[in-house]
């Protein structure tokens, strides 16, 4: 028995507009693989599921060097180039401390070779670009917001998640956010300093320091449902969009460091 904890990865696929998202993960209520594509979303219990080097569920298996999908009308493999890992936990100090969800980012940023067919229809991720990310803990927050994306035409990926927090009785909105800009990365988070100007479902403005990042959510189309854990047990829904237009512009020193615009960002917002 976890004691109510759940464990969860996402395992991102991204290629030509077309997105694939693997959520393999464990919980009171047993083992699961969510699948999310543009289309839609699946969920499926796992009755076999193990944690070494590489996860393996059922007859799939996911890890830092790729993917091999099994599943009900699902089959596939993708291999990964080297991960982009973040220089330190994402966390920062805040790892040390009890929290009700735990985030990590495994890689912000890989090139991906392969292909999946679903449902009938053959996805060719050959040349795309993959990211991975983990939680962990009881429960997501009773509200957050979740915006992912590294389709620019530069080498650049963004992540910025912001939630309430319970802590010692009290709580607290916290922020983490890691922007890897070509060879330079970038933290902006609570634990940083970073004051949160903005965070609702159409904009998002950070500034800490000398750095300020605003992102613009133009449209949102495509949302589809997952399941998200509840004191340990996979009871709760969200919903994720993985077609989010976006507009990421990013500051440092009053100097405009890039303006992107993207049509395949993730994004989920829960009140």
């Amino acid at each position: 028995m976890w004691d109510k904890r759940f464990e969860g990865w996402y395992f991102k696929h991204q290629n030509a507009g077309e997105t694939a998202a693997f959520i393999p993960g464990k919980a009171n209520s047993g083992a699961f693989v969510q699948v999310i594509t543009n289309a839609r979303s699946w969920q499926f219990p796992v009755s076999k599921f193990r944690v070494e080097q590489k996860i393996y569920a059922d007859d799939c298996m996911f890890g830092s060097e790729g993917v091999t999908i099994n599943l009900p009308e699902m089959r596939g493999k993708i291999a990964y180039g080297p991960l982009t890992e973040l220089r330190s936990d994402i966390m920062g100090p805040f790892r040390f401390l009890p929290m009700e969800c735990r985030h990590g980012v495994i890689s912000m940023r890989h090139t991906l070779t392969g292909w999946l067919e679903i449902q009938g229809r053959k996805l060719d991720f050959t040349g795309g670009l993959g990211y991975v990310e983990k939680d962990s803990g009881r429960s997501f927050p009773k509200n957050y917001l979740w915006i992912q994306c590294n389709d620019f035409p530069v080498a650049c990926s963004i992540m910025v998640s912001i939630a309430h927090i319970p802590f010692a009785g009290l709580w607290f909105r916290g922020c983490i956010c890691a922007i890897v800009y070509e060879d330079r990365e970038f933290r902006l988070a609570t634990y940083s300093g970073v004051k949160t100007q903005a965070a609702g479902p159409k904009r998002i403005c950070l500034l800490q320091g000398n750095k300020r990042l605003e992102v613009d959510i133009l449209e949102t189309k495509g949302s589809h449902p997952l399941k998200s854990p509840r004191n340990g047990g996979m009871t709760g829904i969200i919903k994720e969009c993985n077609r989010a237009t976006a507009r990421f512009r990013f500051w440092e020193k009053g100097r405009l460091i890039f303006d992107f615009t993207s049509n395949n960002a993730g994004f989920e917002y829960f009140r």
